[in-house]
């Protein structure tokens, strides 16, 4: 009876919903950048200087409210290998010379020897390749005092049960948004990406109950 807390304890531990971590969709800069003020609307209806787009230029996004679309193009690449070779070897050897009234025959078979060998080898390797493209188009959310925007954006697919979202967000600089009104999300600042399932396939990925029970009571 006295082991029914820790036992009871285990279970619910093993019973515990894991929940998903979620991306922030508004990442904050590294430096806090304070919001510049609205323009004041200004009177007329045939030219507006805050929300004017030359004739001859081409729709890109610029102003909060417009759409950028995210050329996903990231790949990552990792390895790191290590080996480690110790020796070591020993050796010590002693024996009596002379003792008191011992002869000459027992001090021959006083001596002592050890040797000592120690090695170890250690390899380690590990590799990790992530690959990752697509497209998903954005809203510009804010635009920071020094020209950036700060977009976001989510898209979701269903299909039966199953349902992939995908969200992006990151601040874009507009001298590299190409003709299309396109950029590569290799040029984002503080991109953040999350691509996940929900359904009978995500359920499937996880573990039941049961098993998370026992994997929290194993000792290895």
């Amino acid at each position: 009876m006295k082991y029914l807390p820790l036992l009871t304890a285990l279970a619910l531990a093993g019973c515990a919903t894991v929940e998903a971590p979620k991306v922030d969709m508004h990442p904050a800069p590294a430096q806090p950048v304070a919001v510049a003020p609205l323009p004041l609307p200004t009177t007329g209806a045939i030219f507006n200087a805050a929300s004017h787009r030359p004739l001859f230029e081409d729709r890109r996004a610029r102003l909060a409210g417009d759409t950028l679309t995210i050329q996903i193009e990231e790949t990552v690449t990792a390895s790191q290998q290590s080996t480690t070779n110790v020796a070591r070897n020993g050796t010590l050897s002693g024996g009596v010379t002379g003792l008191p009234y011992a002869s000459k025959k027992l001090l021959g078979n006083l001596n002592v020897g050890a040797n000592s060998d120690l090695s170890n080898k250690a390899d380690g390797k590990t590799d990790s390749n992530n690959t990752f493209t697509g497209t998903i188009t954005v809203t510009v959310q804010q635009v920071l005092p020094n020209g950036n925007l700060l977009v976001s954006g989510e898209k979701q697919i269903g299909v039966n049960q199953n349902v992939d979202v995908m969200r992006f967000s990151g601040i874009v600089n507009p001298t590299t948004i190409r003709v299309g009104n396109m950029v590569s999300s290799t040029q984002v600042a503080d991109a953040r990406l999350e691509q996940r399932g929900r359904g009978d396939v995500g359920k499937a990925q996880g573990l039941g109950w049961l098993s998370r029970f026992f994997m929290s009571i194993a000792p290895v």
